[in-house]
């Protein structure tokens, strides 16, 4: 590791966080570690930050562009104080977070980076952006027991839906934000607790002062959680992610209950944007 602690980073490796955008890979377990941060590097930021209890095998000319962080997060810091913490050493910089087996992709994001694209959202004033948590599966669990395959991945095509976002203690609906449902979570709702569920995330931030990311995937301040600027639709990008298809394979409850994950509505993903652009999981505003 380079870091031998998340404090040791804090204290020492400011330097790394100077130029952005900057990704914050956080590493559950070890699967799909080396793709997830072959992904995140071909998209372009400048620095990619792997925050992880240990890493398996991975080849020196990925690990040369990346930086480790050794955190065990069973018994410190919540996943989103460790993003909190990172954030705060650089007010002004663009920040984005996910985990393994999880991969960004936004608006042609095969020919354009990830500068370009915050580039013209920053020119828009925006200093968040709204993702999607789409959900991968395998499509055959006897041959890929764990749920997780770059070869075979399925995607839904349909069965996603939002609801107008309620203030917790007015109950009044909050202007411009909506929580959004689907994928494995919905379909397979009666294994995920409720406030696990919703699917939209702010994945991408603009760090400044006082920001403190919850464990709700959302922000202390209520303009990071809107989908859009007041006067016209703004980019979205998705983080495809096998996350929930795992944690369904691997808990106890659902593990047995579970044969196959696909339905009448899944496709194969073919691992390019325009698919989630033509399935309206991502909208590139007025980016073309």
């Amino acid at each position: 590791m380079d870091y031998a602690s998340l404090d040791d980073f804090v204290a020492t490796g400011k330097d790394h966080v100077t130029k952005g955008p900057i990704a914050i890979i956080i590493v559950e377990d070890m699967v799909e570690v080396a793709s997830t941060l072959k992904h995140h590097i071909k998209l372009g930021f400048q620095k990619v930050l792997v925050v992880a209890n240990d890493l398996p095998r991975i080849s020196p000319a990925i690990l040369e562009k990346v930086v480790t962080i050794k955190h065990n997060f069973l018994n410190q810091d919540a996943k989103e104080a460790v993003v909190n913490r990172i954030s705060a050493l650089a007010p002004a910089q663009w920040f984005y977070y996910c985990y393994n087996a999880e991969y960004l992709f936004f608006p042609f994001c095969e020919t354009r980076s990830v500068t370009e694209l915050l580039a013209f959202h920053t020119e828009e004033k925006r200093a968040s952006m709204l993702c999607y948590v789409i959900d991968l599966y395998a499509g055959n669990l006897e041959k890929y027991p764990n749920a997780v395959s770059i070869e075979e991945a399925n995607v839904d095509k349909a069965g996603y839906y939002s609801l107008g976002r309620q203030d917790p203690k007015t109950h009044a609906t909050l202007e411009r934000q909506l929580d959004f449902f689907g994928g494995l979570r919905w379909r397979y709702e009666e294994f995920v607790p409720y406030e696990k569920r919703k699917i939209d995330r702010i994945g991408i931030f603009k760090s400044k002062a006082g920001l403190e990311l919850n464990n709700n995937d959302l922000f202390n301040d209520p303009e990071y959680n809107t989908y859009s600027c007041p006067w016209h639709h703004n980019l979205t990008a998705a983080i495809v992610s096998f996350r929930t298809a795992k944690a369904l394979k691997r808990n106890p409850a659902s593990r047995h209950q579970i044969q196959d994950f696909k339905w009448h509505n899944s496709v194969r993903f073919v691992w390019h944007s325009q698919q989630l652009l033509d399935l309206g999981l991502i909208e590139p505003g007025q980016w073309f």
